[in-house]
This record gives C-alpha cells, sequence and structure tokens, in this order.
C-alpha cells in the first residue's frame, strides 16, 4: 500500500504538539475531564483527528484510563502518564509522557525516557526487534527498574493503532528484522512492581472489531455513527454522548459487547501495584536510520 507521508507527517507533528501542550495543563487542581476536552480541542483546531481517546493514567494504572462523561478526578500530587493519537486522513502519531506532581519520581520518569532514547538511537533496516527490547531492557534495569513485560510498542498503519510488528519492552529473542518504510510507536514502560499488567475497572474505550445489521433503530444510527466518524479506531463512551442519549449508548455497547462486535479497554494496572512511567515516539524506518514523526521541532 502506497504511504501519504504528509498526512503521516502532519499527524505526527499534531500529536508532538498536543502532547507538549497537554502535558503544561495537568497540575495540581487541573480537572482531568477538562484537560482532556482541552487536548481534544488542540488536536481539532490543528487539523487533526484522534487516533484514540485521550489516556490519562495515574500511578500504578499503566494506560487505559479515559475521561468519563461526569469525571470529577482532581489532580494532586499523582504520576501521570499522558497518551496522545491524532490522525489525518487515517495516518497516526502516537506518543507520550510522564508528568510527577508528586516530585518523588524523577528516577523512574527517567528510566523510561532513557529506554526509549536507547531504543531510537539504533533502529535501521537490518535491526532485530529483539534487540529493541534488549536496549529498552537495559536502560530500565539500569536505573534499578523492571520493564513491563506484558506492555509492547507496535506498528501503526492507516486506521489501525495496533499491528504488526509488536515492539517488545524486554529482550524476547525475535529476531525478526525492522524493514524500510515501517512505521511503529515504541513506549517503554517502567515500574518499581514486578513489570506485569492487569486489567482492572470499568472500560471506557472501545474499538470495532466487525460491523453488522442491527434490529433496533437507534443502534443501527449508533453503528453507523461509529462506522463513518471512527471506523476500527479506538473511541470512548463519552464521544457517543455528544450525539445519543446514555441510556442508548449503554445498552447498545452492551448488544456489541454480546455480539463480540466490540473490543473493550479496561485501565491497565500493575499487578503488585507499582508506580508505573512511560514514553513514547511515533517513528518511520528510513534507509540509514528512522525519523521520529512526533518530535516537537
Amino acid at each position: 500500500m502506497t504511504q501519504d507521508f504528509n498526512s503521516l507527517r502532519k499527524a505526527g507533528q499534531i500529536a508532538g504538539k498536543a502532547l507538549y501542550f497537554g502535558s503544561s495543563l495537568i497540575k495540581p487542581g487541573a480537572k482531568l475531564l477538562n484537560v482532556t476536552e482541552q487536548i481534544e480541542a488542540f488536536i481539532k483546531n490543528e487539523g487533526g483527528e484522534l487516533a484514540f481517546p485521550v489516556n490519562i493514567s495515574c500511578n500504578d494504572t499503566a494506560a487505559h484510563y479515559a475521561a468519563k462523561k461526569d469525571d470529577n478526578f482532581i489532580f494532586k500530587d499523582e504520576l501521570v502518564k499522558l497518551d496522545v493519537g491524532v490522525h489525518v486522513n487515517g495516518y497516526i502519531g502516537d506518543n507520550a509522557c510522564t508528568i510527577d506532581l508528586s516530585g518523588k519520581y524523577k528516577k523512574l520518569i527517567d528510566a523510561s525516557r532513557e529506554a526509549l532514547e536507547a531504543a531510537i538511537s539504533i533502529v535501521k533496516p537490518g535491526v532485530e526487534i529483539g534487540a529493541i527490547g534488549l536496549a529498552i531492557e537495559s536502560a530500565i534495569t539500569k536505573k534499578g527498574f523492571h520493564p513491563i513485560k506484558n506492555l509492547s510498542g507496535h506498528g501503526l498503519d492507516q486506521y489501525i493503532t495496533h499491528c504488526y510488528p509488536t515492539i517488545p519492552n524486554y529482550d524476547n529473542g525475535d529476531g525478526e528484522e525492522l524493514k524500510e518504510g515501517t512505521i511503529i510507536a515504541i513506549e517503554p514502560f517502567a515500574t518499581e512492581g514486578v513489570g506485569m499488567i492487569k486489567e482492572q475497572g470499568i472500560p471506557e474505550i472501545f474499538s470495532m472489531t466487525s460491523f453488522k445489521a442491527m434490529r433496533v433503530g437507534f443502534t443501527r444510527d449508533i453503528l453507523k455513527y461509529i462506522e463513518k466518524k471512527f471506523k476500527t479506531l479506538p473511541f470512548s463512551k463519552r464521544s457517543l454522548y455528544e450525539k445519543f442519549s446514555e441510556a442508548q449508548v449503554n445498552y447498545t455497547l452492551k448488544k456489541l459487547n454480546e455480539t463480540e462486535m466490540v473490543h473493550e479497554y479496561a485501565p491497565l494496572v500493575e499487578r503488585s501495584g507499582g508506580m508505573v512511567t512511560q514514553a513514547e515516539h511515533t517513528l518511520l524506518v528510513t534507509k540509514n536510520g528512522c525519523e521520529v514523526l512526533t518530535k516537537v521541532v
């Protein structure tokens, strides 16, 4: 498939700017929902669309926390992961950072950030995927922490947020080699815990796995809306409330789940309760190395 590099680079640039903007909003006293809405508005004003709901996950929650419709969470002294994805014509920029409102976790933040830098430094055609995992793992363990082994980086494609290749956060021995033109998101997670996550909590993020006919009128309308606006990209329950009632949305998502048409993303929590940090960039593998698409110039 021919890549639209103009759309890809624009998505990356907007994602980088949105992450920088969003991180400046996360401070004690700020409301998580308000921060989310401001980031969403920023992305749209810059000419992008959400590739997935803004993730703002705190402390031992590594990922997949998205604001609820009436979310009243107010930041205090949390360790906050901000994960932002933008698409332009389906081409995706995905990046993340960690903000420490407590002032206690600089070393843990450095671990994930330095792991990302170490991985980026070796990315080029022919590099084995396991070697990237080794670079990440080595940087994190050098700081005295653990990589989260059941979270990973991933390939990106048009309207697809996770695809081949999987980029591990540890040396898994994968001898598959990177190829020129591949788009990947590398996202090290570092923790003071055991280095494994589990699903915990009520999902607010969903994506469609298939589209089939629905009988009830408003369920058909919601399904058409999802297909047109999000296609197979993840969306938040809150985003559907812009057009439909809470009762209609809940009923439809329940039916979609029963018919296995939708995938649910519950919050991902470190199994031992360890604090978690994250860093992420989207890269295009080039002839002699890589281009960091989400880097703010």
